[in-house]
């Protein structure tokens, strides 16, 4: 009888830690499912960029219609985040701005109906030839981009206004000379800018493919884009036109309009100033600046922090024209010398 109660206490025993052991298996899986739906949630895991922008490198360099390259994307994406990307990434990839792709659509019209008709008739036939040909100018990428959305049922819509690309463009009138797109995704309006993502047009077009257009910052995106409607710039200030091209050329992907708190335009009166014009930035992640009047580049040995802004001076030469301010050794704010 002592034996078989022994048995008895020993097998209650296994019972129980088996029993125990179920329990924090159990308890175990629901944690890790907790944690496996919590990562499917996050931007990170739900966007993978790295593979959707690899598999968009496998796709064919050019097709023969929208449609042709939207059924790839349906097929290899399912959220309209990876949609917008993959439609993105292809463009920025396959796409050179070729500047006499503008002679290829120009024409009149007699009436505004005349003018709607051929406008859709044209709309089409940039589409077609940016994906056949694979070049274009601002209207083609933003066209294909608007097309693409569509097709996968993504809202999204053109816009035009203005650009500040270089010194010229300071101080000038307004004028409507670049197109680019909002794009909805999951309920909420992005700026994308898949021309300026693609690469740079120096003399010859040079592919760069750069993500900093994809759903960037309005904030970073209007230091060099101004809309034709100041709602689609997509931010809270109210900013004319006329404050847009008096800024200075803000070149650096980390500084904003905002940032710039003196000088405050881009045009320096040298009349103005004595023989030192003063700098004050709104940033405090530099480590050398150094300034240009057009030849050699010049390091400046005194930079100062003062509650978080960066404070600099730089010798006036009043009988240069343009200044152009490296922060760390690129290429950051340029001004124009009067």
């Amino acid at each position: 009888m002592k034996l078989h109660l022994k048995e008895s206490r020993q097998i209650f025993r296994r019972t129980r830690l088996m029993n125990f052991s179920q329990r924090c298996f159990r308890c175990i899986k629901k944690v890790a499912m907790i944690v496996i739906f919590v990562a499917l949630q996050s931007p990170i895991f739900a966007q993978d960029y790295d593979r959707i922008d690899a598999t968009i490198l496998l796709y064919p360099t050019s097709f023969e219609s929208p449609e042709d390259l939207s059924k790839f994307i349906t097929r290899d994406f399912h959220s309209e985040e990876e949609k917008v990307r993959g439609i993105y990434s292809w463009i920025i990839q396959n796409i050179a701005y070729d500047p006499d792709e503008y002679k290829q659509f120009n024409y009149s019209f007699k009436d505004y109906n005349e003018r709607n008709q051929k406008e859709e008739k044209t709309r089409a036939k940039i589409i077609k030839r940016t994906l056949k040909k694979g070049i274009a100018v601002c209207e083609g990428y933003a066209m294909l981009f608007e097309k693409l959305c569509q097709l996968q049922g993504i809202s999204n819509y053109l816009v035009r206004g203005d650009i500040k690309t270089n010194f010229n463009d300071i101080g000038r009138p307004f004028k409507k000379s670049h197109m680019w797109n909002v794009a909805v995704i999951d309920g909420s309006p992005f700026l994308f800018d898949p021309t300026w993502g693609a690469g740079k047009y120096q003399g010859k077009f040079v592919k760069e493919p750069s993500y900093f257009f994809y759903k960037t910052d309005p904030n970073l995106f209007f230091k060099s884009h101004y809309p034709s409607m100041l709602e689609d710039a997509l931010i809270d200030m109210v900013i004319t036109r006329e404050v847009f091209a008096a800024m200075p050329l803000i070149i650096s992907d980390e500084l904003s309009m905002g940032d710039i708190e003196s000088p405050l335009t881009g045009i320096i009166m040298a009349d103005l100033y004595f023989d030192q014009i003063a700098f004050i930035i709104g940033n405090n992640d530099v480590a050398g600046v150094s300034y240009s009047y057009g030849n050699e580049i010049i390091s400046i040995e005194k930079i100062e922090f003062i509650d978080g802004r960066l404070h600099f001076s730089i010798p006036l030469e009043s009988r240069k024209e343009t200044l152009l301010i490296y922060f760390d050794e690129q290429p950051a704010l340029g001004y124009i010398i009067k």
